[in-house]
Parts: C-alpha cells; sequence; structure tokens
C-alpha cells in the first residue's frame, strides 16, 4: 500500500505528460482528412448512395416494399388488359406502376430492397450528393429515381465456368 503512494505523490502528472508526448507526435504531421465541399471524393464504382429505378422493369409486385424494415418505399399501380400477341389469343393483364417514391429521410441503406427484387430494377448508384435543407425534398418519386440510372456502373464481368475455360 505504501509503495503505491509514493508513486502517485512522486509522479503525480505522468499521465499529461504520456498525453502531450502524444499530441506533439503527431501534431506536425499531415492531416489525412479531405476538406469535403472543396475537394469532393471519387467513391468505389459499387459503393452505395443513392437507389436507381428502371421503370420499365418494375412490375409493382411490391416485394421490395414489404421486405423494406423501414417501411420507407411507397408503391402504387394498377392493372391494364394487353392485346394478344397472336390473332385468337386471349387478353392479358400487365402491371403499371403509377407510384415509386423512396424516402430517403427513413432509409437506412440495408440494400435489402435491391437484393429481393426480381425483375432488376432496383440498383446501387454511388452518387451521394442528394441532401436538402428541407425533409419534404428526401422522398424521390419515379422520375427523379429513373434519372440516378445513369450513374449506375456496369456490373464487373462474370468468371468463367473452370469446366469452360480453355
Amino acid at each position: 500500500m505504501r509503495v503505491s503512494q509514493d508513486k502517485r505523490i512522486r509522479f503525480p502528472f505522468i499521465g499529461l505528460f504520456k498525453g502531450m508526448a502524444f499530441t506533439f507526435k503527431y501534431m506536425f504531421k499531415p492531416v489525412p482528412t479531405t476538406m469535403y465541399p472543396q475537394v469532393q471524393e471519387i467513391p468505389v464504382p459499387r459503393a452505395r448512395g443513392v437507389i436507381a429505378l428502371h421503370v420499365d422493369n418494375c412490375t409493382s409486385c411490391m416485394l421490395c416494399a414489404r421486405e423494406c424494415p423501414d417501411w420507407c418505399i411507397y408503391i402504387e399501380g394498377h392493372k391494364e388488359e394487353q392485346p394478344p400477341s397472336k390473332p385468337g389469343g386471349r387478353v392479358r393483364k400487365a402491371s403499371v406502376l403509377d407510384r415509386f417514391e423512396i424516402d430517403y429521410s427513413l432509409c437506412m441503406y440495408c440494400g435489402i430492397c435491391v437484393e429481393v427484387c426480381p425483375f432488376d430494377a432496383l440498383f446501387w448508384s454511388p452518387e451521394y450528393e442528394y441532401s436538402s435543407y428541407e425533409v419534404a425534398d428526401l422522398i424521390h418519386g419515379k422520375t427523379r429515381l429513373s434519372d440516378w440510372l445513369q450513374t449506375v456502373p456496369e456490373p464487373p464481368a462474370l468468371e468463367p465456368h473452370p469446366e469452360e475455360a480453355p
């Protein structure tokens, strides 16, 4: 007991000196921080930024909206009759997408909606600059989501199957 009390009395500011030594060690090294508004980083090609929508592929099956844990996807659609493709064929019904909106103020960017879409209608875009001063502006409709489709990079090429390789 007496030895530990003597050490505390002998070196009362050892923690302060260790902290100052650590500070001086890194004080004159360059800072790795990117100054965002002036310098913009280039995201990696498959980064998760914003979700893009391919309207022609969407069948309004509501699978993405049902699987979303945040319930931030809103879909409305209706069925339309299409004429038969061959003469004498039967009339078919096709789903038409009326409304597709994603509320990015609720979205947690988990990617479940992109993964569960069976028709490849949703994609990740690396764009990350879509902030707004108004919360209402964070609800993106199908026209704005379709605009993000131009920024989606091409997927990487598949590796050849071992049996097919020369």
